[in-house]
Parts: structure tokens; C-alpha cells; sequence
């Protein structure tokens, strides 16, 4: 449980950060809160020779609503997510998922940039960033990029951002009338990762027809899982308790879970179907208050 030895900057400035990693090469990595890349490098599965601390950056810490857009600064930490009277009031979906992650030690260190970074289908975040059709604005050598969430996640810990990048913010179409989002988790023990996990965004209109839905799944594939078929069935229809029941089955037959010591593939199964039926209702019941 020991890391190997490594070189420890700290960079100030995103030029600095950028420059030290062009510098430095592909055995350094980024580390703002820590809490992804540290366990990785105490078990050894991530040996980097140098660490780029880029917690202390300027200005990447923030949450705001900005023309049609909620913006979060990469640096925000999920205390902050927790706590913040803007996301309690329209966006209560951080506040599940928050809750739900870790402790407050880890909550008060760990970054939502990193948590989506990692690219880590276990971690909370990128499921709400699918569910909310989020879209990723980095910073690299080549200049300011802007990545949509469904392109962001290429493979087990591997995501779109290139050597170099640095993901600076999220951006979130901002909350309209009659929109709701829930999320829940399964997990072993309180602060675990997910045994499976579920996070739903839901728009109506004033008829009750749904114009837009996210359905986001949590550790039950390789890459943090959009639930396609059970979005398609949704959308442009008035949710109905057996469109639910039929994409609750939908989410338990297209995710791709493997049985491991939080459970049976078939237990996973069984579970995705009933949180997302949950988190459906859940997020109706929100969208209609």
C-alpha cells in the first residue's frame, strides 16, 4: 500500500502545468484532489515517475450559471457540489450522488474534474454527466477544446483527453421548467464504490411529454454507460409506469456488468433494473413539482 517513489511538482498556472507535462513526458500525470490517482498508486496499478499537482490553480473553483449553461470549474470539490445553494435548488441530482460518494474527508479533497478525468466507470460523476448531456471544455497545447460527454469516455480509464490536456470545466445546459434528475447507488458499505448505479434527467413539457431524457449507468460496463434503447423509448411520449417497467428490464438486459465480490452478474442485473425504475419515478416526481 506504499506508492512507488515519484517526483513531485506543483504547478501554479495551467501554462506551467502544460509545460511541465510536455516536459516531463507521458510517465507524469495531473493529481488535483488525489483521491482517484493515489489508490491506483498505492496499489501499484499506476507507477507514474512525476506528479503534477494542479490543485492550487486559480479560478478553476466555481459553480455558476452562465446564459444557458451551469459551468463548474474542474477544481470544485465535492463538498462544494454538496453544499452550494444553486445545485440544492435546481440541480438536485449532485446532491445524490454527493451523498453518496466516499466520506466527508474524501468529499472535502476530491475534485469533480478528476473524478470525471480518471475516467473510471466505478466513480459517481461521469454517470450524471451522461444523464445530463454535459459537455467537457479542456485545455491542452494546442489551445481550449470542447468535448461532448458521449465522446469523452473511450475505454477502461481511457478518455478523449490527449497528453498534456487538462480538463478545466463542465458545462450543463441549465435546468428548465418541468425538469427533474435523480441518482442512487447500490453499495456494500457506506462510502463504497457502486454495485451498480443509476442516474436519470428528465424534461416535460407542460403536457407532460417527455422532450428530453438522460439515463446514466454506473459500474456495470468497461466505459460509464449511456442507456440508449431506454431513452429512445421515452422520449416524445407521456411516461407511463409500464414505459418504466419496460426500460427497468431494457437497463438489466443492455448493461454489461461481470460478477466480482459485490456480486453475481445476474445480481447486478436485477439491481440496474430496479434503480432505474426508482430513479425514473424519482426524477418524474421532481420534473412535476
Amino acid at each position: 500500500m506504499i506508492p512507488a517513489n515519484f517526483n513531485y511538482h506543483k504547478a501554479n498556472t495551467l501554462k506551467e502545468a502544460i509545460a511541465l507535462s510536455q516536459e516531463l513526458g507521458e510517465e507524469a500525470k495531473y493529481m488535483s484532489g488525489g483521491h482517484s490517482l493515489l489508490p491506483m498508486m498505492k496499489l501499484r496499478f499506476a507507477t507514474p515517475e512525476h506528479i503534477i499537482d494542479i490543485s492550487k490553480i486559480n479560478g478553476l473553483s466555481y459553480i455558476k450559471e452562465e446564459g444557458d449553461l451551469l459551468k463548474i470549474g474542474a477544481l470544485t470539490t465535492q463538498s462544494e457540489l454538496e453544499h452550494n445553494d444553486l445545485l440544492k435548488k435546481s440541480y438536485p441530482i449532485f446532491g445524490d450522488a454527493v451523498w453518496l460518494t466516499a466520506d466527508p474527508s474524501v468529499r472535502n479533497c476530491g475534485t469533480i474534474g478528476g473524478n470525471i478525468a480518471h475516467g473510471d466507470a466505478a466513480n459517481d460523476q461521469p454517470a450524471l454527466m451522461l444523464a445530463l448531456r454535459a459537455t467537457i471544455i479542456a485545455e491542452g497545447v494546442d489551445g481550449n477544446k470542447s468535448i461532448s460527454i458521449d465522446d469523452f469516455f473511450h475505454g477502461f480509464y481511457m478518455t478523449a483527453l490527449e497528453p498534456g490536456d487538462i480538463l478545466t470545466e463542465i458545462q450543463i445546459p441549465k435546468t428548465k421548467k418541468n425538469s427533474g434528475g435523480a441518482y442512487h447507488k447500490v453499495e456494500r458499505k457506506v462510502g463504497d464504490y457502486a454495485t451498480a448505479g443509476v442516474a436519470v434527467n428528465i424534461e416535460l413539457d407542460d403536457d407532460g411529454v417527455c422532450q428530453e431524457i438522460g439515463i446514466g449507468l454506473t459500474n456495470v460496463s468497461a466505459v460509464p454507460m449511456r442507456l440508449e434503447r431506454g431513452e429512445e423509448i421515452l422520449r416524445g411520449k407521456k411516461i407511463t409506469d409500464e414505459l418504466i417497467d419496460q426500460v427497468g428490464v431494457i437497463a438489466s438486459e443492455d448493461c454489461e456488468p461481470e460478477s466480482d465480490l459485490r456480486g453475481s452478474e445476474a445480481y447486478k442485473r436485477s439491481i440496474v433494473n430496479t434503480i432505474t425504475k426508482r430513479m425514473l419515478n424519482k426524477a418524474l416526481e421532481r420534473a412535476r413539482k
